[in-house]
């Protein structure tokens, strides 16, 4: 029986499309990547114009004998891999792979898969664009270049496993410069006075800061300063000398884009940027939802544009005036601009169906699926409605030669803040003054004075990372969340409290590339290097002559490089921890998962002990000792020091309490936003909450 045949990377994906399709068609998956350069060897022919070496992916083998055969079937095949460069290549590698004809129209895009939007890419199936596939290629063949060439001599000069990529070295000197800036940073002492004021109808007491004088600010530096002008102030009478009052706006917010939707989701919900890319993935690809059938919930997550299309915003302010009101949507729609150097080949993130409110498909999601697709949903929502608006208040009290400034403000309009808001904006509360007149007397309640001392600059998060990598012009969309994923595991950096610190090893890495690859690690010349893969991509440049342009120079630095570079012996961390096979002092190892244990006397002696932790907490299952693990992913975690004859685990932090009400062993929950921190009991039917006072 004649059939097309549809080819998409993932399961997943193949599901939903399924759904949208007749008998006619079949749907079957890459997983992934099929051909790529060999991992055993470099793989690129410099000499020969730089011709790339593919080959098919270990373990790839058995799906392309079967892709062969359903395409040899098959009337007619569309490549319907991801809407970007690397989408573009996996089609590409395709048509090698099966013998597809790469110009009769085998590519299908479509940036929602939704039926509509799958059966119209089909209608409208077209070539492959080459010039996407080489934007990717040389991508991919940079990396290369620099990866393969620079991580064999950290081997020789430094440490056997260590490896050195072209965006994440830049990554790292930022994470490593915010550090020297940290450890080099010197606080300074300044003061803040603020008064409490009364006015005649003892409404409320009004907070004022301290100004300076009428026509110049002060700033106060020292606690001398402060008792010198409350001596001046001494009997003060003080007067409303000023009031104005006036009108702000706050506008919404654009539609999510990738590295938007990353901060938020991090700053938000706590999540790491990997975290948040597998799930986004997910929503795009399809869920089954009860009642419809697998669908896809979000538009394509690798973005970096704000467009959205005509037929969005129509359907946007449909629902904003059914569900709130004509009051709530501007008089035309809101377009946004995209940042300057960006693709604009997608559109922004948003629902692929207004119509499909987070409540509605909540049974249908797992917890974090429901939480990112209520703020990609919520976002794109309010960045189609009218702006808050809010009357603001401005009082200048006068005593003596000073000028205290108190400032309030009162929401008269929520506009898009109805639906949406950052919830750290101060902006958000009301402050309201009393009804106030100028030259009003007011009655002085008490000062107070506070000490204050600057701070230095915080360690970067993930989301504040890619704010900066984002700002630089450093990376794409696809590349923030493996990038940062890649330093952690290759023990660079550590996170801390949610914030990225770079470790020893990270810190002597840097200081090697920056000295010998200044090239590599300058934020200009990557920033240029991503501005001309876009040339590339818009076929204003030929990409084999940009790997000539900059592996030549880059192979004088590796040159020089390798021969100034002396032999560095890190030696081993010694522990009071005894080798029990052979009696030696147990030294501290890096390995693909963090820090171990391991005898010193490797090869003849192989015993290794994972680094373990204590919390001083008796285990509620055996009465061990709880201690801190850590899983593959790098995320900690509580369990038994019996394991494997005890099997306790725990995400939360136990602590040495019993629950009153049901005698379940009790843990810690961290602060959030919303709610203090809190000693809750581990029995989830158990409601038992007990705050603790920090």
């Amino acid at each position: 029986m004649s059939h097309k045949l549809i080819i998409v990377e993932s399961p997943a994906k193949a599901n939903t499309i399924k759904r949208f399709l007749g008998r006619g068609y079949k749907v079957e998956a890459t997983m992934g990547h099929v051909r790529d350069l060999p991992k055993s060897q470099f793989g690129i022919d410099v000499e020969n114009d730089f011709e790339p070496k593919y080959i098919t992916i270990r373990g790839k083998g058995e799906i392309l004998r079967k892709l062969r055969k359903e395409a040899k079937s098959a009337d007619v095949v569309y490549l319907a891999t991801d809407p970007d460069r690397e989408g573009e290549a996996i089609s590409w590698h395709l048509t090698h792979a099966l013998n597809i004809d790469e110009t009769n129209g085998c590519r299908v895009e479509f940036n929602e898969i939704t039926k509509s939007a799958v059966k119209q890419a089909i209608k409208n199936s077209k070539s492959i664009d080459m010039d996407l596939v080489n934007a990717q290629q040389a991508r991919r063949m940079l990396d290369r270049i620099v990866g393969y060439n620079i991580s064999p001599l950290l081997w020789r000069k430094v440490r056997k496993g260590l490896s050195a990529g072209r965006v994440q070295s830049v990554a790292m000197r930022i994470i490593c410069e915010r550090e020297d800036e940290i450890e080099n940073f010197v606080e300074e002492e300044y003061w803040s006075l603020t008064g409490l004021f009364e006015c005649s109808d003892k409404t409320m007491p009004i907070e004022a800061s301290f100004y300076g004088y009428p026509d110049k600010k002060v700033e106060l530096k020292t606690q001398s300063q402060v008792d010198a002008i409350l001596e001046e102030l001494d009997n003060a009478i003080y007067k409303v000398n000023s009031i104005k009052k006036g009108t702000r706006r706050r506008n919404p917010l654009p539609p999510f884009i990738t590295s938007s939707l990353q901060r938020d989701a991090s700053n938000k919900l706590g999540f790491s940027t990997g975290k948040t890319m597998m799930l986004a993935q997910q929503l795009y690809e399809g869920i089954d939802i009860k009642g419809e059938g697998a669908v896809g919930l979000v538009t394509y997550i690798r973005t970096d544009s704000t467009r959205v299309s005509d037929e969005a915003q129509k359907a946007a302010r449909d629902y904003i005036v059914k569900k709130f009101g004509e009051e709530f949507i501007p008089k035309s729609p809101t377009q946004y601009k995209s940042k300057k150097g960006s693709q604009d080949a997608h559109e922004s993130i948003r629902p692929t169906s207004v119509l499909r409110e987070p409540a509605s498909v909540r049974d249908s999601l797992k917890r974090d699926q429901y939480r990112l697709y209520k703020l990609i949903y919520e976002r794109f929502i309010a960045s189609q409605m009218t702006p808050a608006r809010y009357e603001t208040m401005t009082v200048d009290i006068h005593g003596g030669p000073y000028m205290f400034r108190a400032s309030g403000s009162r929401m008269l309009f929520p506009g898009f803040t109805i639906i949406y808001s950052e919830s750290e904006n101060k902006n958000d509360k009301d402050k309201i003054l009393p009804a106030l007149s100028e030259n009003e007397e007011l009655k002085l309640l008490e000062y107070i004075p506070e000490q204050h001392f600057t701070k230095p600059p915080p360690r970067y998060t993930e989301a504040s990372l890619v704010k900066e990598l984002e700002e630089l012009g450093i990376g794409r969309p696809s590349t923030y969340s493996p990038t940062i994923s890649t330093i952690i595991t290759r023990g660079y950096v550590e996170r801390e409290a949610r914030q990225l610190k770079p470790t020893d090893l990270g810190q002597l890495v840097n200081e090697l590339m920056v000295e010998h690859f200044t090239n590599i690690v300058d934020y200009q010349f990557t920033a240029d290097m991503e501005r001309q893969l876009d040339e590339i991509e818009e076929g204003k440049k030929e990409w084999r002559s940009l790997l000539k342009e900059f592996y030549f120079p880059f192979k004088e630095d590796l040159d020089k490089a390798d021969k100034n570079i002396e032999k560095i012996e890190i030696p081993d961390e010694e522990t009071d921890e005894i080798c029990e096979k052979c009696g030696a002092n147990m030294v501290i190892k890096m390995g693909r998962y963090g820090k171990f244990m391991a005898c010193p006397n490797f090869p003849k002696c192989r015993n290794t002990k994972p680094i373990i932790e204590t919390i001083d907490v008796a285990c509620p299952k055996c009465k061990g000792n709880v201690v801190i693990r850590k899983s593959k992913r790098g995320r900690q975690f509580y369990g038994c020091d019996n394991y494997p004859d005890c099997d306790f685990i725990s995400w939360d932090e136990p602590v040495n309490e019993r629950c009153p009400k049901c005698d379940s062993y009790m843990v810690i929950k961290k602060a959030t936003r919303h709610r203090n921190k809190a000693i809750l009991c581990s029995n989830k039917e158990c409601k038992y909450r007990k705050e603790i006072e920090e």
